[in-house]
Formats: C-alpha cells, structure tokens, sequence
C-alpha cells in the first residue's frame, strides 16, 4: 500500500474522528454488499455501501445498507437539489475511490451526504476502506457522527 492509497485517507479520516483503524483487508474482495458480507460474516443488510449520484459537479454520496435500493427522487428530495447517476470515472475523480471501494470518508472532495435512516437499527455495521477488498466495522451511531450526515429514508420501495 502507497503511503497516499485510498484506503490511507480513509485511515487518516477514521483516526482524525477519533475512530480506531478497524480497517481489514479481505484478499477475496468485498466489491459488492453480498461479496463484503460474504466475506465479513455478516447479513448483507448490515453493509452500510456507499452509493454516489452527481448533483452538478458535485458528488452526492448515500450511505445505505447494502439490502437497500436507494430512490434516486427520495434522495433529491431529501437533499433538495437534482441528481442524477454518477459514472464510473466521475465517481473516481469526485470521491478519489473506484466504484466498489467507496468509503463514507476520507474523499477528495467533501460530498453531498445522506445516511439510511434502516442502518441506525443494525449492528455492527460494515463499510468500504477505500478498495474493493478492504471494509472497516463500526457502529451506525457512530459512523453518523463521523460523517454528520442527514438521516433520511432512502429506499426504494417494491
């Protein structure tokens, strides 16, 4: 690992909150909920993923449990401000993550941030270290503070 890798800042991040580096690699991978789960040992609702839409210039990062769909109108409405999908290379270049390893911190550039409100009633909960084959457990209270995000019901019903 490269002293300024992805899952470096998002050490630097967790630490700078006062989180302990919890952060573990799982050679497998952890790219998707069910991959992270698999991997972890736990219920992939229980895989807070963070999934990036675009506002403008702007990236819009939804922290979701992974059993989760977001809606996309739930969201905006929830922000205030229009959005839309994000592609791959604007994920990389907003968030400095590749799509599977998108961490709820330590970004290039501060996101828009909503929390899944259905994550606050699971325990532990683990999220992407910045790679897709590293994931950090932490509780939901906490990571909300970490992140000071809105909480809002974000999804996807049916």
């Amino acid at each position: 690992m490269t002293p300024n890798s992805s899952t470096d800042r998002v050490r630097a991040a967790l630490l700078a909150a006062g989180h302990a580096d919890t952060i573990t690699e799982f050679p497998d991978g952890t790219r998707t909920a069910a991959d992270a789960a698999a991997a972890v040992g736990c219920s992939v609702a229980q895989i807070a993923k963070s999934i990036v839409f675009r506002s403008g210039n702007q990236a819009v990062v939804v922290i979701t449990s992974g059993a989760n769909r977001v809606d996309a109108k739930k969201v905006a409405a929830a922000l205030g401000v229009p959005i839309k999908r994000a592609d791959a290379d604007f994920v990389r270049e907003a968030t400095g993550f590749a799509i599977g390893g998108v961490a709820p911190v330590g970004h290039l550039t501060p996101p828009l941030l909503l929390f899944d409100r259905d994550l606050l009633a699971l325990h532990p909960i683990w999220a992407a270290a910045g790679s897709p084959s590293h994931v950090f457990p932490t509780e939901a209270e906490t990571l909300l503070r970490i992140t000071g995000a809105p909480v809002a019901d974000v999804r996807q019903e049916g």
